[in-house]
């Protein structure tokens, strides 16, 4: 609902929506959600369904495509994603120079504009050219984050694979050597989980610039921006300092929790801005971080941790863990540095972001709401002298 009659009754008057919320701006085939029942849908797929049966490529290809593809198909993406995943000098060159202590998601959003600067100059619509745009970006993020995870660290870049999934070969690069199949098969579903989440802040940034006509880099280092806030990205960040913080005082998790509600402190991980219930993609991390804790020695007290956190939560506040919760302890299992968080997640939503581009730009209008201003009216400029 965005208008009503006026006091008048002549014409429609604004109605004001706090952060948008309830204001229906646009028709998408992509994504839905149902916060109630805790549905996710991906072009019609249960998202249950598709991390389970199905690869983070696979879902690519349906975000962009509106179809799961034939495995011919999904042959010729991963040969396109693997031929595309290496870097220009240039980015290499950017990323040895930022500092080693620079935010990663500030990295990241200054190598994908980079990017765009050895883009031909193409009309931002057409479909052919930013499909493949797409597919490029979907393959350097990956490389642009691990690169200088490495450089930071005083390693060279791990050179990444002809050869492998997206999943197996993140892993490799961030650490240096194969994954077993266990780690690609929790983090390839991860990624899977996060690819795509309807009109979240950071994929309405990206058709609000997209629908200037500007182009894809351009319109995804917005994104990235967006999601580097943290009312949008970086919960899981929060997650894992809380775990790390029970690991090292060796205190009772219930009342860790305990404590911190008595005192009216926010716990990440819980709670969703459209999720009324379970976050569907919590269930499904919350399964793989078990899998993954008891594959490795001396890990299964992230698990354990944070469960008994989790019951707190539901004993205390009637609150259930949203996507954020589960993954911290993933990633940390699987020897990824915390404030690469974030930038993970704009690795998995890359796909989102540009089938929200690519579907923008097939009936594109420029999105320009409204604001209700709210300031004085009737003022009268006074000379200069006589201010005061």
């Amino acid at each position: 609902m965005d208008t009503a009659t006026s006091a008048a009754g002549s014409a429609p008057a604004p109605i004001y929506s706090r952060g948008l919320e309830g204001v229906i701006a646009l028709e998408t085939d992509l994504c839905d959600i149902d916060g109630q029942k805790g549905e996710l849908i991906y072009v019609g797929y249960e998202i249950d369904d598709l991390a389970r049966h199905t690869t983070f490529e696979e879902v690519a290809y349906l975000l962009w495509h509106l179809e799961l593809p034939t495995q011919a198909q999904l042959d010729d993406l991963n040969a396109q994603l693997q031929a595309a995943r290496e870097l220009p000098d240039a980015v290499y060159s950017i990323l040895r120079s930022a500092p080693k202590d620079a935010d990663p998601m500030a990295v990241l959003q200054t190598a994908v504009a980079a990017l765009g600067m050895f883009a031909p100059d193409v009309p931002s619509t057409d479909w052919d050219e930013n499909y493949r745009r797409s597919i490029r970006l979907t393959a350097q993020i990956p490389t642009i984050i691990a690169a200088f995870d490495r450089i930071r660290k005083g390693k060279e870049p791990v050179a990444p694979l002809t050869d492998e999934s997206t999943a197996y070969n993140f892993l490799y690069m961030i650490n240096g050597e194969r994954p077993g199949p266990a780690a690609v098969k929790i983090f390839d579903a991860a990624l899977v989980l996060h690819a795509e989440h309807s009109l979240n802040a950071s994929t309405f940034t990206a058709r609000v610039v997209g629908s200037t006509l500007s182009d894809i880099y351009s319109s995804i280092a917005a994104a990235i921006g967006a999601l580097k806030g943290p009312l949008h990205g970086g919960a899981n960040i929060e997650v894992m300092k809380m775990l790390l913080d029970l690991d090292e005082t060796g205190e009772d998790p219930a009342t860790w929790v305990k404590e911190r509600l008595a005192r009216k402190e926010k716990i990440m991980g819980f709670g969703h801005r459209v999720y009324k219930t379970f976050d569907p993609r919590a269930t499904i991390l919350r399964e793989t971080s078990e899998d993954l804790a008891n594959e490795r020695e001396g890990q299964r007290k992230w698990y354990d941790y944070s469960v008994a956190v989790m019951e707190t939560m539901k004993t205390e506040k009637n609150i259930d863990p949203n996507v954020d919760f589960f993954s911290a302890s993933v990633y940390y299992m699987l020897g990824i540095d915390t404030d690469l968080y974030t930038p993970i997640f704009a690795l998995a939503r890359i796909t989102g972001w540009t089938a929200h581009l690519l579907e923008q730009w097939k009936d594109n209008r420029l999105i320009r709401p409204s604001a209700l201003y709210t300031g004085p009216r009737n003022l009268t400029v006074m000379p200069i002298a006589e201010r005061g």
